[in-house]
């Protein structure tokens, strides 16, 4: 399921301990509330441009969302060139022909909104949360800044942008380990660099550069702007035309061509870096939610490491208490082929070599016995409710809308609890069976080399601002 950070914390506690019924209660509640979903309301235009519009009435609270996202990302750029998106994405910020300098920004908090931004390895958002009755100054103000963009102080943000890589990735060793491991799985696909960029590349990039990737990637055509909150469909839906409609188009991007083969033994990669404690990425080739194995590999993760009932935890952190902690991540929005990652710090004194095998165990056991009927219903009420109550975020409706038209249709948001709902045991077993095999997996081992300095900081890369 598409979450708000590529990274993020697993299903909190305080959801698993409410009782499988009251959770199957409320997702009955949102299917009869919500009829055919969220997606029935929306109304969409596509401008003369090539710019599509996605608008949402929400009348919950008296505020509204903005988010415009570009269909650019890490996996965009060129060798030699990486980290220009998130460079790209700063540089936004830094004024236009019209605008100075963070004023963007700042006429926004005048106004009483929040505004912010983040860089994937897929795509870029802009957005903005706002009283609904000031939606206009951020439609007028993205507008601008997708026609005029004009930046200053090029020097200086490109050492702010080497500093965070600095500080999140080369004095961060989950981070260091991360990205090393996620370079080894990927060949080929342009996963294999890091949202950031690589520092020498950045180092590198000029002024230039980045208008150039701007004019090619942050044109209409290139673009959807979702707004989601309490007003009026159609005069927004004016708005944003009025804003965005003559607005020409750059030079067209390159189609996107490359693909990953298929991996044919398991990979490892060592990394020696000041840690407080040892730990360890395993990571598995999988595919995204264009494969109807897509719902069937979130279910495992579920059974297998979210939260403190799962398989995992209670066997290494519980039971065996072998790691401080334990995760599972996976994106099936991601466009690309995703990776299915099991990563854990281990305690003093045990061995990666060791927790290693018990994850494997671990696997096996999915992969030779089906799960219970039980775990199962369990593991779909989780997914399922955290669904729902995502969607009662008007930001996570308007990221929801952005990312699935971006991935091709809007409207496949709604089918997210239907596909649950029809993993069978059976499918579990099978997506165990044929992904989590040794072959297909890359494991990175973090070896500590002296305590890490108080100051470093960090956490997995994903979004990056």
């Amino acid at each position: 399921m598409f979450r708000v950070m590529r990274s993020s914390p697993r299903f909190s506690s305080v959801y698993q301990a409410v009782s499988a019924a009251v959770i199957w209660f409320l997702i009955l509640a949102w299917a009869a509330s919500a009829g055919a979903g969220i997606t029935a309301n929306v109304k969409t235009e596509t401008l003369p441009n090539g710019l599509k519009v996605l608008v949402l009435e929400n009348h919950k609270a008296p505020v509204a969302t903005l988010s415009v996202f570009y269909k650019v990302g890490s996996r965009n750029e060129q060798v030699g060139k990486t980290g220009i998106s998130h460079l790209c994405e700063h540089l936004m910020f830094r004024g236009t022909k019209t605008l100075g300098p963070e004023q963007f920004s700042k006429i926004i908090q005048e106004n009483g909104g929040t505004d912010n931004a983040f860089t994937t390895a897929d795509f870029t958002d802009y957005f903005e949360i706002i009283n609904a009755r000031n939606l206009d100054v951020p439609i007028k103000l993205e507008a601008d800044r997708m026609a005029n963009f004009d930046p200053k102080g090029f020097k200086a943000e490109k050492a702010v942008v080497m500093e965070e890589r600095r500080l999140r990735t080369e004095d961060n060793p989950e981070d260091a380990l991360y990205e090393i491991t996620k370079a080894q799985a990927y060949v080929e696909y342009p996963y294999h660099w890091p949202v950031i960029g690589w520092m020498n590349d950045i180092r590198h990039l000029t002024l230039k550069d980045a208008l150039a990737y701007h004019a090619m990637y942050y044109s209409p055509r290139n673009s959807i702007v979702v707004a989601v909150g309490d007003f009026n469909a159609a005069e927004v839906l004016k708005e944003i035309s009025e804003a965005f409609g003559s607005i020409k188009n750059g030079p067209e991007a390159p189609p996107f061509t490359q693909t990953e083969q298929e991996q044919k033994g398991e990979r490892r990669v060592m990394l020696e870096h000041a840690a407080n404690l040892p730990a360890f990425d395993i990571s598995y080739h999988v595919p995204n939610l264009r494969s109807p194995d897509a719902y069937a590999i979130e279910i495992a993760g579920e059974v297998l490491g979210d939260g403190k009932s799962s398989r995992l935890y209670r066997d290494l952190v519980t039971n065996k208490q072998m790691v401080v902690d334990v995760n599972v991540d996976y994106d099936m929005t991601s466009f690309g082929p995703p990776l299915f990652t099991v990563s854990a710090q281990m305690r003093p004194g045990i061995k990666a070599k060791d927790v290693i095998a018990e994850v494997e165990k671990q696997l096996a056991e999915l992969r030779d016995k089906p799960v219970s009927a039980e775990e199962l219903r369990k593991s779909k009420n989780l997914e399922q409710a955290e669904f729902v109550f995502g969607e009662d975020s008007i930001f996570q409706q308007a990221m929801l809308l952005g990312v699935y038209q971006m991935l091709g249709d809007y409207r496949m948001v709604d089918q997210y609890i239907p596909n649950i709902d029809k993993v069978t045991v059976a499918d579990v077993q099978r997506v165990a069976r044929r992904y989590f095999v040794k072959s297909n997996r890359t494991v990175g081992i973090l070896v500590p080399t002296g305590l890490l300095p108080h100051e470093a900081a960090g956490g997995k890369q994903g979004m990056v601002r």
